[in-house]
């Protein structure tokens, strides 16, 4: 004879959880490969790939700070991006450097007065997603490995950061930015991140394995603070995603808040040690 015992009601909030779950660990299994084969191929199509972000990134960053899209200073910025990307394309970061700077003054005078400052920031924060990635790969002998390093990295320190946080909670890391975000989470991450990364370093050859443990440390941590920095704006402007473009994940800004950074870092690091032309073997060769 069947049960008549009633079942429970599911909790809406608990379903949607899970469907936006499903829906992160679709999307990744579809873009993690295709991220991966671009980067391992290199030069236009890498270009293309974080020129396309970069875009991207300005018109959400554009629409979150102004209320709406402010078209004349969301045209002049995207131009010097557009132009940025062809001129790292042809390998001259020197003159995407200086579309840059001419784009960031070009969106400032035609912005809002009012949002001039946070204009100029979007600017810089959308250009650093381009060069820094662009920077790294472009060494030819450690650059693939060096970008396969931050992704590593930064994907870790996401994952096990998740997973950690709900299985162990605890404190909050900053409840009044990111209420959901715990210390637990956030050393589960950074654990996840070390493993991950040393791993990717020995595969890639570097000669000193524990002098990587502080520079995967570090990278971890930064793109942790990314991720906090995209919370605290998306607060700021009363916003719960920048966008929708990846199903699951939100906006662009929400997908590589984190990477942002640590590639920026990644980059001034391996710039410092290696110079323009290794900057990539700088950040692994110690």
């Amino acid at each position: 004879m069947a049960s008549s015992a009633p079942v429970p009601d599911v909790p809406s909030g608990i379903v949607k959880k899970r469907s936006d779950l499903a829906l992160r660990v679709v999307s990744s299994l579809v873009l993690v490969p295709l991220v991966i084969g671009i980067t391992y191929v290199g030069g236009w199509p890498f270009a293309l790939l974080w020129g396309a972000a970069a875009v991207g990134i300005w018109y959400e960053w554009s629409a979150l700070v102004s209320g709406g899209v402010h078209r004349p200073a969301l045209l002049a910025g995207g131009l010097a991006l557009i132009a940025a990307t062809a001129f790292a394309g042809l390998g001259r970061v020197d003159h995407a450097l200086i579309a840059l700077a001419l784009g960031i003054l070009a969106a400032v005078v035609v912005a809002k007065p009012s949002r001039r400052i946070w204009t100029a920031s979007g600017m810089v924060y959308a250009g650093g997603a381009l060069l820094a990635p662009i920077v790294l790969r472009q060494d030819a002998e450690f650059g693939f490995v060096a970008v396969l390093l931050l992704y590593a990295v930064v994907w870790a320190t996401d994952t096990g950061g998740y997973f950690g946080g709900r299985a162990i909670g605890g404190p909050k890391l900053w409840r009044r930015v990111s209420p959901n975000k715990t210390w637990s989470g956030a050393l589960s991450g950074t654990a996840a991140a070390i493993v991950a990364g040393l791993l990717v370093s020995r595969f890639g050859g570097a000669p000193a394995l524990l002098l990587m443990v502080p520079v995967i440390l570090i990278l971890s941590v930064v793109s942790q603070a990314g991720d906090l920095f995209e919370s605290a704006i998306k607060r700021r402007f009363d916003a719960k995603d920048s966008g929708h473009i990846l199903p699951g994940h939100g906006g662009l800004m929400d997908r590589l808040d984190g990477f942002l950074v640590a590639a920026a870092v990644a980059a001034l690091v391996g710039l410092a040690h290696g110079g323009i032309n290794a900057s990539a073997r700088g950040l692994m060769v110690w």
